[in-house]
């Protein structure tokens, strides 16, 4: 990587999202406490899964994946964040920036196509229910989860070396709580619009085809739910549905607004608060979402705990 007026150790400088003013000080706080949650609900969420037998299905294996997403995710970005806001120190490495990138991306990608997959196995459960052993089945079912976690490898993968490729020059601050590749590039002293137009080439891969999946699958499965004879079952159908729409509304709007935007557009502000929605809040609502309109959830978490107090 090429540096201009390199006098040191080619670093960057995170500007970060809060001051020590008393409310800065109270909003660090409750980040905190956002990602306190977030891990111990996503990391409640894979143990759940794992233990409980009964939740050995595909809706739950892939649930299961999301919330492993999750808890990468956040765990990519506010460590740091809270080390350089405790330590004064808001430095970070072309190593240490390149590894965000990668992971962040990546895992931003790999949830693209895992909330696409779990619409699918939405669409098959309640509109082909006779064959969704066949269409679902345990290998399909892995095929799916291990293909998103390598296309959003592999998009995770372009994006890091191409965005650390560029000459950088004169300030070295990123207006933000982390490395994110927009953010980088207005530090850029190189022309960027080519990899600005790949990006967005990659955002209609990663974002809208997945949603196109996304709105074909609930399409149907709400026509299919609309059907039912049975109170109970459509009822059932549009609490499990209602979750995951909740999720990728979510998800999906505020990954459009920070990367489907032209750079001359951007407010570094604007970003900031959207990205500490998606990479902070959201992982913590995921799992909330999930377990608390989801009886078998709230089913295997008791059980769980019945057999912790009676081991006692």
């Amino acid at each position: 990587m090429a540096w201009g007026n390199q006098t040191s150790s080619p670093v960057f400088i995170l500007l970060g999202i809060f001051n020590h003013s008393p409310t800065h000080t109270f909003l660090f706080a409750l980040v905190l406490g956002i990602f306190t949650v977030a891990v111990m609900g996503n990391s409640t969420m894979v143990l759940l899964i794992h233990l409980d037998t009964q939740l050995h299905t595909p809706m739950y294996f892939l649930l299961s994946q999301l919330s492993l997403m999750d808890l990468m995710l956040i765990c990519t970005t506010v460590p740091k964040m809270v080390f350089n806001y405790l330590s004064g120190k808001n430095s970070i490495s072309l190593a240490g920036c390149g590894t965000q990138i990668f992971f962040y991306v990546s895992l931003m990608g790999a949830e693209c196509f895992l909330l696409a997959a779990m619409a699918y196995d939405r669409y098959v459960a309640i509109c082909h229910p006779l064959r969704y052993p066949v269409l679902m089945s345990q290998k399909v079912c892995g095929l799916m989860a291990a293909a998103s976690w390598l296309l959003g490898s592999l998009d995770g993968i372009i994006e890091a070396a191409v965005a650390l490729s560029f000459l950088y020059c004169g300030s070295r601050e990123i207006p933000h709580f982390f490395c994110d590749v927009p953010a980088l590039l207005t530090l850029a002293c190189t022309h960027t619009l080519t990899f600005e137009r790949m990006i967005f080439i990659c955002c209609i891969i990663m974002l809208l085809f997945p949603v196109g999946i996304i709105i074909a699958s609930y399409a149907r499965v709400i026509l299919a739910v609309i059907h039912m004879g049975s109170g109970e079952g459509r009822r059932k159908a549009f609490a499990t549905c209602s979750s995951h729409l909740m999720v990728v509304g979510m998800y999906y709007g505020a990954a459009m607004f920070i990367y489907m935007r032209p750079t001359s557009d951007r407010s570094p502000t604007q970003d900031k608060m959207v990205s500490a929605f998606y990479t902070i809040l959201t992982p913590m609502l995921n799992p909330l979402i999930y377990s608390l309109r989801n009886r078998e959830v709230s089913r295997a978490f008791m059980k769980v705990l019945g057999k912790g107090k009676s081991g006692e």
